[in-house]
């Protein structure tokens, strides 16, 4: 049930709009002024499409495209002025937006941040990707955490990117952290299409909470991304898929925030957020709260090491052409 994709919206219902953005070549700044003057135009395109639009979500390397470029030719600022467009679209469109940009990172590696701009032009959400897709991408590991906001009619939002989604440990950060909605940007080829479908719909089920996720699109002359826009319901269940691999063309769904918080109040049988914090409370009161895992105490401690860690091969990305990395991860500004 998704109100014929947001023609119908319910009164809790939120209507996403997941962009198959064409993949872009970009090579100078001249090409990201351009993209950027595209993305705005998909904004406006994305309001006059759904009129009951909430909002409208781009894919990672929506202005970058997959060159993996960390010249300060092609990366951008907070404060510059393609970030500046993208909050104007949105007031412009009285929508909010999900954006992507590389972010110029002074003495170190870009960041791959995500951007949740509010109808009224503000930045309300900032994140860094935690987990690049290592060997391939050059950019240093986000330092922010996984912040929640409160988005468009109060549902409860959260943003990872793309290889993120494939540690359950994100999208259950998500949800600890009272998310209803996460979203997933990406820019993944198409050798990642099994894994991308069956992790948005299990990091759904497992936390009780929508998933919306949406990759580039079409090729550049080097790579083909997939599109593969996907919303999934909290037990799993997939509302809308973009299948057909057509750049440009815009997944709808309406969601609905308040039938996650009804399964996270009165689920019993796959209460999975709340049961793995109580284990076993048919037998124990409150159940077990203790932590049983290695892993985690272990990667608390600054000791993660896995039983077969001297015999991993690939630990940089000099193999994919990228320089030996630089250094230890600066802290937070």
């Amino acid at each position: 049930m998704n109100g014929l994709g947001g023609l119908n919206r319910a009164p809790n219902g939120v209507v996403l709009g997941l962009v198959q953005l064409a993949l872009p070549v970009i090579e100078t700044r001249a090409d990201i002024a351009r993209q950027t003057e595209r993305i705005v135009a998909m904004v406006a395109k994305a309001r006059r499409n759904m009129a009951t639009l909430d909002l409208v979500v781009f894919p990672e390397y929506a202005l970058h495209g997959l060159s993996m470029d960390v010249r300060d030719e092609v990366t951008c600022d907070l404060d510059g002025p393609e970030v500046a467009a993208m909050r104007r679209a949105c007031v412009d469109n009285k929508v909010w937006g999900c954006f992507s940009i590389m972010e110029r990172n002074p003495g170190g590696m870009p960041w791959n941040s995500g951007l949740i701009v509010s109808d009224t032009g503000e930045i309300k959400l900032y994140y860094r990707k935690m987990h690049p897709w290592v060997p391939v991408e050059p950019w240093e590991p986000g330092d922010l955490g996984i912040p929640v906001i409160e988005g468009p009619r109060g549902v409860k939002l959260a943003l990872i990117i793309c290889h993120d989604g494939m540690f359950p440990e994100m999208a259950r950060e998500a949800a600890y952290r009272g998310a209803e909605v996460m979203l997933r940007t990406a820019g993944y080829t198409a050798p990642i299409r099994d894994a991308w479908r069956f992790t948005n719909q299990s990091n759904a089920f497992c936390n009780l909470m929508v998933t919306a996720s949406v990759c580039m699109c079409g090729s550049d002359g080097t790579f083909d991304s997939m599109g593969e826009a996907m919303v999934c319901n909290f037990d799993g269940a997939i509302i809308a898929h973009g299948t057909s691999g057509r750049a440009d063309e815009i997944i709808t769904a309406e969601v609905r925030p308040d039938l996650v918080r009804e399964a996270r109040v009165h689920w019993g049988v796959e209460n999975n957020p709340y049961q793995f914090g109580h284990r076993g409370y048919s037998a124990v009161a409150g159940g077990a709260t203790d932590c049983p895992y290695t892993y985690m105490h272990d990667l608390a401690a600054g000791r993660y090491r896995l039983p077969w860690e001297a015999e991993v091969k690939v630990t940089d990305g000099t193999g994919c052409g990228l320089p030996p990395p630089r250094g230890l991860l600066k802290a937070a500004e």
